[in-house]
């Protein structure tokens, strides 16, 4: 069976690795590592295709070690309690120590990573684990603390370039590569070597069988099609795109806005997904500032569940506009947040009588909303000086409009009313 171009590059020392030089360049904390003389236990946190792998078995090498591969996603108890049964047939037998490679660490659940634990403790192995998800939530705490975490980057588009220079004069006898048609090789990978590679190999072989000696744009539109847009469907830099489009629509900055829906949109993000998301951006920045803004959300994520895509998607990207251009306000999100903390801290309050329901002869004859005051037999339809807090609690205050949009209203309407109370209170 053929090695993959991506396995037939995999460099032979810490040198040959392209990238990552914040933490492999001279005096970088994994460099140092390599050269200390004594491995330690790491978490490698970074994209798919940046080196995780290939740095695991180089500190192998680095150090004369047994290098023993599990991923997460194939393995289970069992693969785990064979790992160890090695490693301690290559310390008692051998003298080697061993280093465990866990490929998306994260996807094994509590009680797998607890079974690292003792031997990590005792130094039967080295544990390497790495992962495309945030150590610090998908990582047991217990495990986090014995190791150390390097942070990972995605390739840039000189280091794929340069990626792309090495496999054409080590393993593609020099063939060459029209500057566009580079340039798009190198954006399609979005920062994933491995991905460069795989989709360079494919091409590579389309020329080889046309007997093209060199790639242009043709040649990659025809073998790669689909496969030259970017994906990016999940983790943390999923999420952080939606950051991206949160800040965006509440720094009021439409086109911004825009880029990162239709940057979702394009990788592949569910569009009910961020149907959702634009409805809470309407509650959580807009609120009462402007009303519509709600509406729009919603009518949005309406429209798109009735036309699908991409028709639908064109609402979504008139809302996000709209939410962006609003005027914004977070005073009821605010207010909701402080009544919930109060809420959750403070004592079980009774709800003073003359706000209690009365449908019965023995709650009416025991005072139940007796002295309550119907609001629209009061002079501008307003009881003044009533209060429907429990008997005891001060006013909180806790929702405080902005001065834009309608909240200016609202912020004068509230005034009107506390100067009414105070007059009733005279």
């Amino acid at each position: 069976m053929a090695i993959p171009l991506a396995e037939r590059l995999r460099p032979h020392t810490l040198d040959d690795v392209i990238g990552q030089q914040h933490i492999l360049g001279p005096g970088k904390p994994l460099r140092v590592a390599f050269e200390s003389g004594e491995p330690h236990s790491m978490i490698l946190w970074g994209p798919p295709g940046v080196g995780k792998t290939t740095l695991a078995r180089l500190m192998a090498d680095s150090f004369q070690a047994d290098f023993i591969a599990l991923s997460a996603v194939l393995s289970g108890v069992k693969d785990i309690r064979e790992a160890v049964e090695r490693a301690e047939l290559s310390r008692n037998a051998m003298g080697r120590r061993t280093i465990l490679f866990v490929d998306e660490v994260h996807r094994f659940n509590k009680s797998q990573q607890d079974a690292f634990l003792p031997h990590v403790e005792s130094g039967l192995f080295t544990f390497i684990g790495a992962t495309t998800e945030n150590p610090s939530f998908e990582v047991n705490g217990a495990l986090l603390s014995r190791a150390a975490v390097y942070v990972l980057k995605s390739l840039t588009e000189d280091d794929l370039a340069a990626m792309l220079d090495r496999a054409a004069i080590e393993e593609l006898d020099g063939m060459q590569y029209a500057p566009e048609a580079k340039a798009i090789l190198v954006a399609s990978a979005d920062g994933d070597g491995r991905k460069l590679l795989n989709n360079l190999e494919i091409v590579a072989r389309a020329a080889q069988a046309k007997k093209q000696d060199e790639i242009d744009v043709p040649l990659l539109q025809a073998t790669l099609g689909d496969a030259l847009r970017r994906f990016d469907k999940g983790g943390d830099n999923f999420y952080d795109q939606i950051s991206a489009l949160h800040k965006s629509v509440r720094g009021s900055h439409p086109d911004a806005a825009l880029y990162w829906l239709t940057r979702m949109l394009d990788g592949g993000a569910d569009p009910r997904y961020l149907s959702r998301r634009i409805v809470r951006m309407a509650w959580e920045d807009i609120g009462l500032a402007d009303p519509r803004a709600m509406t729009i959300a919603n009518e949005a994520a309406a429209t798109y569940e009735r036309l699908g895509s991409p028709e639908g998607e064109l609402a979504l990207g008139q809302a996000v506009i709209y939410l962006a251009i609003a005027a914004k306000s977070n005073a009821g999100y605010n207010a909701y947040n402080q009544a919930r903390a109060f809420v959750s801290k403070d004592k079980t309050r009774p709800v003073p009588e003359h706000l209690r329901n009365a449908p019965t002869k023995l709650m009416k004859e025991l005072g139940y909303g007796k002295l309550y005051r119907y609001a629209h037999n009061e002079p501008n339809a307003y009881a003044a000086g009533e209060t429907y807090l429990p008997d005891g609690m001060q006013e909180p205050r806790w929702y405080q409009p902005v001065p834009r949009g309608l909240e200016i209203k609202i912020g004068d309407k509230l005034a009107q009313l506390k100067q009414w109370d105070d007059e009733a209170k005279e």
